[in-house]
């Protein structure tokens, strides 16, 4: 199989392998990621998953040996097409990519995330990424767009001149950069992605969940809302967690846990 899970306690990694063709997406493998993922956000027992491309890549985009197989095609790929009757849409092309996740992911990125493996690294909620790792839209050569969400999200992270430049040019964008125009969250020495991410993971993992989910749930609810809209949007979300968990976490450091804070008796 090209995709295996490994858990640690509450932390799941879902680890694409298919280092022979620099981990590049083909169907089976975009399934069983999707799959993958599913699985995790139904597990009661996970708050937290990694995502990691084994063999130094992370993903290099679609398997264009794959795609050089449509020609000739008049629907490419419309098994992917956006339903019309207001169901869910079916996976995309590489997979997680259209996910709705209830509980957050950090992308743990080695070598090239480029084309459609610079989409993936996008729908993760943060990216830690090795020195030498880079992202950029290299499928720009060939004529083939992105439609895993890059046109879509890569502005949110990083503004739209920004992001039209990326897109546009398909030049490489290191790592150093991605971290200073907002593409990633962490850079690290190559060889430790996977664990900077898991430590990361460990470390959100030991919070109340419910809270934290809140969290994480508001800030993609408010995309696009007017400022009133979007605060009444985070009360509506939140208020109940503060009922519940808020209170329990006041009656704790009420006894004397987390003072002057302190994140490690909480």
């Amino acid at each position: 199989m090209s995709v295996r899970v490994e858990k640690q306690g509450s932390v799941t990694t879902v680890i694409h392998s298919r280092p022979e063709a620099r981990n590049a997406m083909d169907p089976i493998s975009a399934q069983a990621l999707n799959d993958a993922f599913e699985s995790f956000d139904a597990d009661p027992d996970a708050s937290v998953a990694v995502f990691w491309g084994e063999g130094g890549a992370f993903c290099a985009g679609w398997d264009l040996k794959y795609a050089s197989s449509l020609e000739g095609d008049t629907n490419p790929l419309g098994e992917h097409d956006f339903p019309t009757d207001g169901n869910d849409p079916p996976r995309g092309p590489m997979g997680p990519s259209r996910l709705n996740l209830s509980k957050p992911v950090i992308g743990a990125i080695a070598g090239p995330a480029v084309a459609g493996g610079f989409e993936l690294a996008l729908w993760c909620d943060v990216r830690v990424m090795e020195e030498s790792a880079y992202f950029g839209v290299y499928c720009r050569r060939w004529g083939i767009p992105l439609i895993d969400g890059g046109t879509v999200r890569l502005p949110r992270l990083v503004g739209q001149g920004r992001a039209l430049e990326i897109i546009m040019t398909g030049r490489k964008v290191p790592a150093e950069e991605a971290l200073r125009i907002g593409a990633c969250e962490q850079v690290v020495p190559d060889g430790q992605s996977r664990e900077a991410a898991e430590a990361m993971a460990h470390e959100i993992a030991r919070f109340p969940q419910a809270c934290m989910r809140a969290d994480r749930r508001s800030v993609y609810l408010q995309h696009g809302l007017p400022v009133e809209q979007a605060l009444k949007s985070e009360w509506e979300n939140s208020i109940g967690t503060l009922k519940t968990e808020g209170v329990a976490g006041a009656i704790r450091f009420k006894s004397g846990k987390g003072r002057h804070g302190d994140f490690d008796k909480i």
